[in-house]
């Protein structure tokens, strides 16, 4: 088990192709208390999201990159939302429609940046 961010973040998303059933509440809700900062978003289907400011644009789009490069890196994308110096990124895993461990693994990934 899991017990921490940095625990989490060196983890590596497996694939996932459906046929499984998305995360239950009791596991969400311990997943969340690691990756403090991202909310859980429940609009029919569960998803994580946060929001990153940072000085500027030319800042916010070197973090897009980096988290785009991450994302190929470990074949798992967000949802990204971008304006002006704001990010927001959210994560579900579109084959479960709902969450995953991956998306956990890439929430203390991309707070590791």
């Amino acid at each position: 088990m899991v017990k921490s961010r940095k625990d989490l973040a060196t983890l590596t998303c497996v694939p996932c192709r459906g046929g499984i059933p998305p995360l239950e509440t009791t596991k969400i809700s311990e997943m969340m208390s690691i990756v403090p900062g991202w909310t859980l978003k429940r609009e029919g289907i569960d998803k994580i999201e946060k929001e990153f400011k940072f000085k500027n644009f030319k800042k916010a789009m070197t973090f897009v990159n980096k988290v785009a490069d991450l994302a190929n890196e470990q074949d798992h994308h967000p949802d990204i939302f971008i304006h002006w110096n704001e990010v927001t990124l959210t994560f579900y895993t579109h084959a479960i429609k709902g969450l995953h461990d991956n998306d956990f693994i890439m929430a203390a990934k991309i707070d590791e940046i």
